[in-house]
């Protein structure tokens, strides 16, 4: 990057965390550092909650989701509305009559210690390990940039955010995430016009579609019903629903930010604009991703796009075998431009003969470039076992700093960088909320001053960003990252909403029968990820739904045994 990139990311990342700290100042008590103090308006719920969701992760891995599987992802959030539904009529109104600072409180009220227990231990592992991943990512950009290994830049990052998360609290990543939400938007319209503008004169925007399309990169829309198939509209719809109502309804790091609301009113207006802005934003964030994917059919693209990996493979007994691939890439991709000129001169005469004989050959190219870049991560993994050879996380991060000019880089850098300290400041702010409220200070210290409960509060999000940051050292392990979270977690937020549901609609059912349905559907569904029983959403499903079922069971045999004594 330029001096002017590295400037504009320096300001705005400093003027951020000093907004955030500025407007965060005097906290005295827990309710303050956790919920800050439930008087922030709807917009900021709905940013804040939006800004959580929406990681760095999702800016840089989405866009190389869709560069690489089109724009199928977005499937994964048509559950969504359906969920803010019963969020607004269920959840939203019981956690504000309770006054809970965590969701898992409720538990307690309900069914006994050991469920809300269980259930907030769940979490923390989950949020535990998903955290980490958000570490990582922007850890990636800073690795790419300064060309230095991703161990130092993910201590750095992560200190970064433990810092400002400690001293901030809930107010300081409400704050900062309402600037945060407002920036990364203007970035992402002037990422999509940066691509369009960089594609040559004779092709336009939908010139860019059509070649994507015959590519079969804008098939959003699958209506195949298959539980092997990750991404259709069925597991959209229904296992869609299950994971996003759990991770809004049950998780912490978003229960956490629709709790500071003012009112039942202002945390559900927060909500529903979550849900109207969501999808809209996701489908751009993947169209991006095939834009720049458009792009480099008359570019060529990098044969792998972690320099990082190159580098080592580079400077290794294999150098010469590399060289020769990539030699062969760049008469595939010479070969590969013909064809798609040729495509773009037929969609020009609008002779469909022309169209689907052209498609045909830019297919079989495209195959014979893909075929090349298998043989270079085989060789990868051949000189280092543990070479990181999915480089999905790193596509549309490369464009941005190859491609754009100066200025714009920082602008987009800082975008990435902003999502990820919002998503991980929310993460790390849960986990110490639910660490403090359902183990420290119902089980070994109830009745400290408020003060203590601040400090404690602080000394715990550190050790929570500690765990973080060594669970970010391994999710280079993981592949695609966007993916990643969502497999992890789809391990339990099935189990956690079904004790949930169980709370709110089946009355009857008691603490020990819920409990015991918890572990035995938790199980299971960590059985069923091992051999791959089915695509990841439908874990949501099959976990709330054994729950469910199984506390039903329970409970009736444990009525029986009652009848009988």
């Amino acid at each position: 990057m330029s001096l002017i990139d590295w400037l504009v990311l320096s300001i705005t990342l400093l003027f951020i965390i000093l907004y955030g700290i500025w407007k965060s100042r005097g906290q005295k008590n827990i309710e303050g550092y956790l919920l800050a103090d439930r008087k922030l308006p709807w917009y900021h719920v709905g940013l804040s909650v939006m800004a959580t969701q929406a990681s760095a992760i999702t800016f840089l891995s989405a866009p190389g989701q869709g560069y690489s599987d089109g724009l199928r992802f977005v499937q994964f959030y048509f559950g969504l509305p359906l969920a803010m539904v019963v969020l607004c009529i269920t959840f939203i109104p019981i956690f504000h009559k309770l006054k809970v600072y965590t969701a898992y409180e409720f538990l307690e009220t309900r069914f006994d210690n050991k469920t809300r227990t269980l259930t907030a231990f769940l979490f923390l592992l989950q949020r535990g390990l998903s955290t980490g991943i958000t570490i990582y990512a922007p850890a990636i950009i800073m690795s790419t940039i300064l060309n230095i290994d991703v161990f130092y830049t993910i201590i750095f990052n992560g200190l970064i955010v433990i810092a400002y998360t400690v001293y901030g609290g809930t107010k300081a990543v409400s704050y900062t995430q309402v600037l945060q939400m407002s920036i990364i938007f203007g970035g992402l319209f002037l990422a999509a016009y940066m691509v369009i503008h960089l594609l040559p004169e004779n092709v336009s925007f939908f010139d860019a579609l059509h070649i994507a399309g015959k590519m079969n990169k804008l098939n959003a829309i699958d209506t195949h019903f298959d539980l092997n198939n990750k991404y259709n509209i069925w597991s959209g719809i229904i296992g869609g629903f299950f994971l996003q109502l759990s991770y809004f309804g049950t998780d912490q790091s978003q229960v956490g930010r629709y709790l500071t609301g003012s009112s039942v009113t202002q945390s559900r207006l927060g909500l529903i604009m979550n849900s109207l802005v969501k999808i809209p934003m996701q489908f751009f964030i993947l169209l991006i991703g095939v834009l720049v994917f458009t792009f480099y059919q008359f570019h060529q693209a990098p044969i792998f796009f972690n320099n990082v990996e190159v580098n080592r493979i580079q400077n290794s007994v294999y150098k010469d075998e590399f060289k020769n691939l990539e030699q062969a890439y760049t008469i595939a991709y010479i070969e590969k431009q013909t064809e798609v000129n040729e495509l773009v001169n037929a969609l020009h005469s609008k002779d469909e003969i022309k169209i689907d004989a052209s498609r045909i050959k830019v297919q079989a190219a495209d195959k014979k470039n893909t075929a090349i870049k298998k043989e270079v991560t085989a060789l990868m993994t051949k000189n280092y076992a543990s070479a990181d050879v999915n480089d999905t996380n790193y596509i549309f991060l490369s464009f941005v700093t190859q491609q754009l000019p100066v200025g714009v880089v920082g602008i987009l850098i800082a975008i990435i960088f902003l999502a990820a300290m919002g998503s991980t400041a929310s993460g790390l702010n849960s986990l110490a909320s639910t660490t403090v409220v359902d183990f420290y200070k119902r089980i070994f210290k109830k009745n400290e001053s408020e003060k203590k409960y601040l400090s404690v509060s602080r000394w715990i999000t550190v050790a929570w960003g500690l765990f973080c940051i060594v669970v970010a050292f391994y999710a280079s392990r993981l592949g695609n990252l966007i993916e990643a979270v969502n497999v992890l977690g789809s391990l339990f937020y099935g189990t956690i909403l079904g004790i949930f549901l169980v709370a709110f609609y089946m009355k009857r059912v008691g603490g020990m029968a819920v409990f015991y349905a918890a572990l035995i559907a938790e199980a299971f569904i960590v059985y069923a990820w091992i051999v791959n029983l089915t695509a990841f959403l439908w874990l949501n499903v099959i976990g709330c739904l054994l729950v469910m079922g199984f506390a039903f069971i329970i409970q009736m045999f444990i009525n029986r045994r009652k009848v009988k004594v």
